[in-house]
């Protein structure tokens, strides 16, 4: 199949229409040539590029941008410095041939948002997701450090943090994985019956700030910053739950990007 054929098959089967302008287009190599494997991951990080090119996936299916600006607006800046990172980045990919596809808008656009599933079904939570308010779930009763600790272990988040009292108590969770701006942080950690909020990253004097002066007011709330990468990552991994089966032949994997934050040991 050609990497366009597997584009195809891809958006016919998420359905949904992608707003435009789109992020969503071809980063990177010959759309119209034939691809022997598919990388499924979160970004297309060198070491990722690295492992799927090793294992002959030719065609990278990524989430996020491939050379660090979120409308790809950069590379003529890099190469025209001579970017070393870009240099190298960009070699490898020329080296291997490697077709890199961003799909982004397009698995946002579903109903319901395939990231927040993947990201629910790894928390163990799809049960407890209210039926008419997509993306908050009546969770076990549990204390925000609890939930923390579940968080960072069940998406592999290296260096989380949170904001609010360990001991708070906690029986209603929303989740924002990703970037998703204040406006919508706020609206979700000022919602009545929210009492924490798990967001991949944000601006810390916007959403952290708020959060904090509810924890000061008195709100009982709690707002979990799980990283950009392990919050998001598992919604391209719900793509490689039902890929495979539409491109029998093919081999399809998800390739997972690390989360590249440690935390200290003190």
């Amino acid at each position: 199949m050609t990497a366009r054929q597997v584009m195809d098959v891809v958006d016919a089967h998420l359905g949904a229409p992608r707003p435009m302008p789109t992020v969503d287009r071809v980063l990177a190599g010959d759309a119209d040539g034939e691809v022997h494997g598919v990388a499924l991951t979160m970004m297309a990080t060198l070491d990722v590029l690295r492992r799927a090119a090793e294992r002959g996936l030719d065609l990278v299916i990524c989430h996020e941008p491939l050379y660090f600006h979120h409308s790809e607006d950069w590379n003529v800046m890099l190469a025209a410095e001579a970017d070393p990172v870009y240099a190298a980045k960009s070699a490898l990919v020329a080296e291997h041939r490697l077709v890199v596809w961003r799909l982004h808008d397009g698995l946002h656009a579903t109903q319901p948002d395939e990231v927040n599933v993947g990201t629910a079904r790894a928390l163990g939570w799809l049960r407890y997701e209210r039926v008419s308010e997509p993306g908050i779930f009546g969770v076990p009763d549990t204390t925000l450090g609890v939930l923390a600790a579940h968080v960072a272990r069940s998406l592999g988040a290296r260096a989380l943090r949170y904001i609010g009292d360990p001991d708070q108590p906690v029986s209603v969770v929303a989740i924002e994985p990703g970037f998703w701006g204040f406006e919508r942080n706020r609206s979700m950690l000022a919602h009545p019956d929210v009492d924490a909020l798990v967001i991949g990253e944000s601006h810390e004097w916007e959403t952290g700030e708020y959060a904090a002066d509810a924890v000061t007011a008195g709100l009982g709330k709690g707002l979990v910053v799980v990283g950009h990468v392990p919050s998001e990552q598992q919604g391209m991994a719900e793509v490689a739950r039902w890929l495979p089966d539409l491109l029998p032949g093919l081999p399809v994997s998800f390739v997972p990007a690390a989360d590249p934050y440690r935390a200290p040991t003190l």
